[in-house]
């Protein structure tokens, strides 16, 4: 068995965005929409310090599709469109998709996005790895763990490209691997633990 799954070091993330460029630029993301970012805690903005003059904090927290174990994304889609996979990723089946985005309102992680037009890329060509299926108008998108990549035993784009080196990829089912063994040493965060929805992301400091 196989559970892919992501860490991010809270302590490390300097939020300088890399993470969600390279991921734009991996998977062909259209302009005005990203599949990740990052997020300035106790802010509603991606940059903002938080406090009072002079004790004054910027603590950052990157944010995506939580490749949830018990996802309430997929319970609400009416077409299988959304399925868990071999994995242990969160996928979508454009073709499927109807975009309906009930699985928009259900993710209590406010993590996907929907194609309202026809997504516009500069260059026109698009950019990015060429296997990475083409999104139209009316479906619903969002992080993949760059399947294209993960499916062939690589690290996905915003892992490569982090120059912290603020996050860790790994099998959550290998014990023996650095993701695992994180999760069992150190002191981890669970987005919205409570909402029972499992996420295979996690955040340690």
């Amino acid at each position: 068995m196989t559970k892919l799954a992501l860490a991010i070091n809270q302590k490390r993330c300097i939020g300088c965005q890399a993470c969600a460029e390279a991921c734009k630029m991996e998977n062909n993301v259209g302009m005005g929409m990203l599949w990740t970012r990052t997020l300035t805690e106790g802010s509603d903005v991606m940059d903002a310090a938080v406090g009072e003059f002079p004790n004054l904090r910027m603590d950052y927290l990157p944010l995506g599709c939580q490749h949830c174990e018990n996802p309430a994304c997929q319970k609400v889609c009416p077409t299988g469109a959304t399925y868990k996979d071999e994995m242990g990723r969160v996928e979508i089946d454009y073709d499927k998709c109807i975009g309906c985005r009930m699985c928009m309102a259900a993710c209590p992680y406010n993590v996907r996005v929907f194609n309202w037009t026809e997504p516009v890329h500069d260059p026109e060509t698009g950019y990015g790895d060429a296997t990475v299926p083409v999104r139209h108008k009316g479906v619903m998108e969002k992080c993949t763990l760059c399947k294209q990549r993960t499916d062939n035993g690589q690290k996905p784009m915003c892992v490569v490209c982090c120059p912290t080196h603020a996050r860790v990829f790994g099998d959550l089912d290998d014990p023996n691997s650095e993701i695992s063994r994180l999760k069992r040493e150190r002191t981890v965060r669970i987005l919205l633990e409570e909402m029972g929805t499992e996420p295979q992301v996690f955040y340690f400091v």
